[in-house]
Parts: C-alpha cells; structure tokens; sequence
C-alpha cells in the first residue's frame, strides 16, 4: 500500500496537483555525487530505474522526502534518488549546439573557448545577469550566456 500511496503522489505532483504542506522544499540546484547513480520512478530502491546518471549531473530539487530527493533535469526529466547521492556543489549544462565561453560577462570580449551541448561545467556564480560564471574540467575559467545552460 505504501508503495502505491507513492506512486499516486508521485503522479499527482508531476502533475501538479498535490503537494503536503511537509513535502515543499525550496528548489534549488545540486549535482549528482558520483558516477552511475540510479535515478527512480519513485522514493524507493525497490523502484522502477529510469537511468542512470553521471557525476556531476545537474539537477533541480523539487521534493524531499524521507531520504530521497524528487528532481528535474535538463531535459525535464522527472526522478527520484537517494539523497545521499547528491552533492551541494553546482554544475551546469550547455544546452545549444555550442556555446561560447568569453573572458567578461560581455558578448564582445574575447571568447575563450567554445562548449558543445551536454558539456557539464562547475556553477561559479550567477551575479551578472544574464551571464554565468563556469570552469571547464580543464581548468578554464569564464563566462557563457545564461540562456545557453541549465542549472543556475
């Protein structure tokens, strides 16, 4: 019955239609914790796989419940999965074909290099609008247009 009462409110929430008073959470960005994380249909090992995530991943809070975290990710896509498996340290996704990344928050500075789309770059700041702050895996650091990512 339990597992059912989940998967009811598991519908009704991604329908948006049902959200307990102890079930808001502030959403907010965190990124997958490490490579080949199982993400649910529902808060439960016991759960239907939906897939299975990289580290690093972005995703968007949108429910905590008992251990487990509901979230979205770039593309939408709803899942659950343990709480654990989430790390306060944000990320971004690129999500046009290639993105820009420029040495101001300026779109006539000088462009550092460019990210093809699913590039994932840590999440430095977000305090020129418009713009977010990243640093590429190789170390590079700059800015790239808000628009142009998922995940600040």
């Amino acid at each position: 019955m339990k597992q059912f009462s989940y998967a009811l409110i598991t519908v009704l929430m991604a329908l948006g239609l049902y959200l307990p008073n102890h079930l808001h959470a502030e959403m907010s960005y965190f990124s997958v914790a490490q490579n080949g994380s199982i993400m649910y249909d529902a808060p439960s090992l016991k759960a239907g796989k939906i897939y299975v995530a990289s580290q690093y991943l972005p995703v968007e809070t949108i429910v905590d419940v008992e251990g487990w975290s509901k979230v979205r990710d770039s593309g939408g896509t709803l899942a659950w999965i343990e709480k654990k498996g989430l790390s306060d340290k944000r990320y971004v996704i690129v999500t046009v074909p290639v993105a820009s990344v420029y040495q101001t928050p300026d779109a006539n500075a000088v462009s550092l290099f460019q990210a093809e789309r699913n590039v994932v770059m840590e999440w430095i700041d977000s305090d020129n609008p418009g713009w977010v702050k990243v640093r590429h895996q190789d170390g590079q650091t700059g800015y790239v247009k808000s628009i142009q990512v998922w995940g600040s």
